[in-house]
């Protein structure tokens, strides 16, 4: 694949690319929009660096790209702009150091999230990608054909505490909020992107379990499943510089990040645009099992 209005350079075999020499504050033209999806959906994940994007513009690079969600459906937004959800990682005590495909305890999970690097330690706080269409492509063909027909319940129920011995106040308290209203959503676990026709495996942390299998059962089938997504051969590792700007699509990619910098400041902002309910190869679609989505998702209201 080619392209007219920017240089590319792929990071890594199957998964990232770079987009050189470009200006995300500047005038971008239609083509250029249309050339930076492509790439998208071919590399899952396009970095841009050390870009001189403010909050404002980075909303505004968002919105070329779709309607764009409010920052979180629990979570607090940036005070001046409520799409942007500010992370500082290095003052609070949430992290992100789970394999994880952003919101999808909603019925529509993002399409796609755009992260601005605010501030970054001198080492460590690397983030990296995973294919997860890849990872589908590399399963054993009698492991896809049982893929092919679960179906996951997602959740924001989830235990962050969990992995720390003694959880502290704050950790407590940042559950609670993360908490604070219940969604769960049922979704295929092998889904068809709306774009391409590829299929991908979706699960990732905020699964709970899979549907009609007892816990024990959901946690050796996700274990299993899990395992080819995070196959090195499979993933992207991008060390930050503060600009950076990193745009993935959220419809066939898994992500982690590092937690390795204890005492260091790494500030991050995410905008995520609006994305379809996700689709099973049979042309089934994801529902809502708890709560409503309709206010991050800015749906109109029904008359």
């Amino acid at each position: 694949m080619s392209f007219t209005t920017f240089e590319l350079s792929p990071v890594s075999a199957r998964i990232g690319a770079e987009i050189l020499n470009v200006d995300l504050s500047g005038e971008l033209s239609d083509t250029f929009i249309q050339e930076i999806r492509q790439a998208l959906i071919k590399y899952k994940v396009i970095f841009f660096r050390q870009q001189s994007l403010n909050a404002a513009g980075h909303v505004a690079f968002a919105r070329r790209f779709g309607e764009i969600t409010t920052a979180h459906p629990t979570l607090p937004p940036l005070v001046e702009h409520t799409e942007v959800l500010d992370l500082d990682y290095g003052r609070t005590a949430t992290r992100s150091n789970e394999w994880h495909t952003d919101v999808t305890f909603v019925d529509r999970p993002p399409l796609g999230s755009i992260l601005r690097a605010v501030e970054i330690p001198p080492v460590g706080g690397d983030t990296v990608w995973a294919n997860s269409a890849t990872a589908y492509q590399d399963l054993p063909t009698h492991l896809r054909t049982i893929a092919d027909q679960l179906w996951a319940v997602h959740s924001n129920v989830y235990d962050y505490a969990a992995a720390a011995i003694t959880p502290s106040k704050a950790l407590k308290d940042y559950h609670k909020v993360f908490t604070s209203t219940l969604y769960e959503a049922l979704h295929p676990v092998v889904r068809v992107h709306p774009e391409s026709g590829e299929r991908g495996l979706f699960t990732g942390a905020f699964v709970q379990r899979i549907q009609g299998l007892s816990e024990t059962e959901s946690k050796d089938v996700l274990r299993l499943l899990q395992s080819y997504v995070t196959r090195l051969e499979n993933t992207v590792r991008w060390k930050w510089q503060v600009g950076d700007v990193a745009f993935w699509d959220n419809r066939s990619t898994q992500h982690y990040a590092i937690y390795d910098y204890e005492g260091q400041p790494r500030r991050v902002q995410r905008v995520t645009i609006v994305g379809e309910r996700p689709q099973s190869i049979d042309g089934k679609l994801s529902q809502a099992l708890k709560g409503d989505s309709s206010t991050y998702v800015r749906e109109p209201a029904l008359i």
